[in-house]
């Protein structure tokens, strides 16, 4: 089997991915520090999977802790690298925190991966690199706009070491994903996206809010250019994004790729705002939500959704679930959680 590293792979995305990877066929070693996720997940992914994968607990910030455990790890054919710091309002309270430990972590690996000639890395972009967008949807070739958010910045910045350091090497080839919003869980309600602390991200303080655990979940803003007032963003399933890094690894592995560095957008190619995804939640569950609309938040964009055309014609790669389809598959993860029936 092909032994694949996976860094943040007790995280939301990490985690999905993970399974996937092992479903086919992959050897997965997850390096993970667990700033925002728990060793539990590895129990999960092992119930859906029926394997554990070998795990260590690094901070990849750190260069002499990720020299050492990159010289344990023998023949790997490619790395997906997903840890980071991700919360957009927190990079703009705490840049520093933001720009020392997703940048450090990135240069970390690529240079580990060129002592130890490891050809392949996916490197977990954003959607956040585009801004706020004057033409929508964003295709891979909309301009590069300066970013919103410290968060967003390092993604750039990340896009950029990884660019150039590839042109100064004739091996290394790499595939940045641009992701749009990852929601929902595995249809086993194995693993979901269990944040630590406050959540950030909507969906999860949607069902924390459903569940009874925050009392009102608050909305950032209703006087944005768009039909309802509310922010517009593309919505993905979780496991179809998870699935997209299967895509991208092949053609890596498979050498399909055109040039040594290729980015693709990974979302639905479709904009919901986000009352809607209120009321589709209200729809598939039947529960009332509790909410209030409050004052915008700090490094938030209007409205972006995704060109996906690019991706379908090199990837082969489309999504198959709706926005009802995960909102669905979050509520019933944090229901399995906390133990509601």
């Amino acid at each position: 089997m092909k032994k694949i590293i996976v860094t943040g792979g007790t995280g939301y995305i990490g985690s999905h991915t993970c399974v996937e990877l092992i479903n086919s066929g992959f050897e997965v070693i997850i390096i993970d520090d667990l700033s925002n996720s728990t060793i539990e997940v590895l129990n999960g992914i092992k119930k859906i999977t029926g394997i554990k994968p070998e795990f260590y607990k690094i901070d990849l910030a750190n260069a002499k802790e990720t020299f050492s455990c990159f010289n344990k790890i023998k023949n790997v054919s490619g790395i997906i690298h997903f840890a980071a710091y991700k919360a957009v309002g927190e990079s703009v309270n705490f840049p520093l925190k933001y720009y020392k430990n997703n940048l450090n972590s990135l240069i970390n690996i690529i240079e580990n991966m060129q002592e130890k000639s490891f050809k392949n890395i996916i490197f977990s972009s954003s959607c956040t690199v585009y801004g706020q967008a004057e033409k929508l949807p964003v295709t891979e070739q909309s301009p590069i706009i300066k970013a919103d958010s410290p968060y967003g910045n390092t993604k750039q910045i990340s896009e950029e070491i990884i660019y150039d350091t590839i042109k100064s090497t004739e091996y290394l080839k790499a595939i940045s994903l641009r992701y749009f919003n990852p929601i929902g869980a595995h249809e086993s309600s194995e693993i979901g996206e269990l944040p630590i602390g406050e959540p950030a991200n909507l969906v999860p303080y949607i069902t924390q809010t459903a569940v009874g655990i925050r009392k009102q979940l608050r909305i950032f803003g209703n006087d944005y250019n768009t039909p309802d007032g509310t922010a517009i963003r593309d919505y993905i399933h979780i496991t179809d994004l998870a699935k997209a890094h299967i895509a991208a690894l092949n053609r890596l592995l498979n050498k399909e790729n055109k040039i040594n560095y290729e980015v693709f957008n990974i979302g639905t190619g479709k904009g919901n705002s986000v009352l809607e995804v209120v009321k589709t939640f209200e729809k598939v569950t039947g529960i009332k939500l509790n909410y209030k609309i409050v004052n915008r938040r700090p490094g938030d964009i209007e409205k972006i959704w995704a060109d996906t055309s690019h991706a379908e014609k090199e990837l082969g790669f489309k999504t198959e679930k709706s926005l009802g389809d995960a909102l669905l598959s979050a509520w019933n993860w944090e229901k399995k959680y906390r133990n509601i029936t």
